[in-house]
């Protein structure tokens, strides 16, 4: 495994300091702040660790409070709600400073047979031919602002490939609408817990943008104020993130300075594995200061 991913890999399982408390380190992926993905997939992660085994997570509800600063660890305080027969809750606090920076409440059940259906995957290009976002960011590496350059140039431990092209750099006005291929870039332990980890940590790409697309900003425009408020998740059927799976993603609304988007991961096979929600900050001060 890359140093890479066994970095993020180890990010992920946290140091345990007492029965529900954890420390999670953290990475600058090039503003500062902590992504939003890495809170999502640590809290998930603390919530796991003290949940009995044969439970697996199938749903996620998480809240941004709080800028974090990712020079600083994280302290995750869980609240082992409920451990029933069949489902075991918890709600994870993520501190920073003595301040809360992030609530995540998060369910688990035991596997279970019952009824079946799903929506089907829909017709896109597969990854295969498909650039990803890294050679698409050495291509264009002059455009880049020197803030980020070197971040953006780096390797990863998770490979990305648009189907359509955008570029936050220069957004264009499109539909609300986006594809995603993901897969980390090497092979990953079998343990289904890590790779759900590391899908919430996925899930935060690409995400809250396509809200922006109709309206041809980024978060790289100047103005523009943009943070996740809320995300959510829910896991459908087993998966493998070391295998290829397919963010569809729509934003249905716009409205008082927030975007709402919702997606769906397919494996490479149709079955959909899990789904995503979330509503975050777009706050345009051009137009206040117009």
């Amino acid at each position: 495994m890359r140093p890479v991913l066994s970095e993020l890999v180890e990010l992920l399982r946290l140091e345990r300091i007492e029965a529900h408390l954890f420390r999670g380190q953290s990475q600058d992926l090039g503003w500062g702040a902590i992504f939003g993905g890495q809170v999502l997939g640590q809290a998930l992660s603390a919530a796991a660790q003290t949940v009995p085994g044969g439970r697996s997570a199938h749903s996620l509800h998480g809240y941004f409070l709080r800028r974090g600063d990712a020079s600083r660890p994280v302290i995750y305080e869980v609240d082992p709600i409920r451990d029933g027969k069949s489902f075991a809750t918890r709600r994870v606090v993520a501190i920073q400073g003595g301040r809360a920076i992030f609530n995540l409440s998060a369910s688990f059940q035991v596997d279970e047979g019952g009824l079946e259906h799903q929506s089907p995957m829909p017709t896109v290009p597969g990854p295969e031919g498909l650039e990803s976002e890294l050679t698409r960011n050495h291509r264009h590496a002059e455009r880049i602002p020197a803030a980020f350059r070197e971040r953006a140039l780096a390797e990863r431990p998770i490979e990305v490939r648009p189907v359509e092209g955008y570029s936050s750099l220069r957004p264009r006005k499109a539909p609300p609408r986006r594809s995603v291929w993901y897969r980390a870039v090497d092979p990953l332990p079998d343990d289904p817990a890590l790779h759900r980890y590391l899908l919430a940590y996925a899930s935060d790409f690409q995400f809250l943008v396509t809200a922006m697309q109709p309206h041809g900003v980024s978060w790289l425009t100047p103005g523009m104020q943009v943070a996740s408020l809320d995300h959510a998740m829910w896991f459908h059927r087993p998966f493998r993130f070391d295998d290829w799976l397919l963010h569809v993603i729509e934003s249905p609304s716009a409205s008082g300075a927030r975007g709402l988007v919702r997606g769906h991961f397919f494996d490479r096979h149709g079955n959909l594995v899990a789904s995503t929600a979330q509503e975050g900050l777009m706050r345009d001060w051009r137009e206040r200061d117009g």
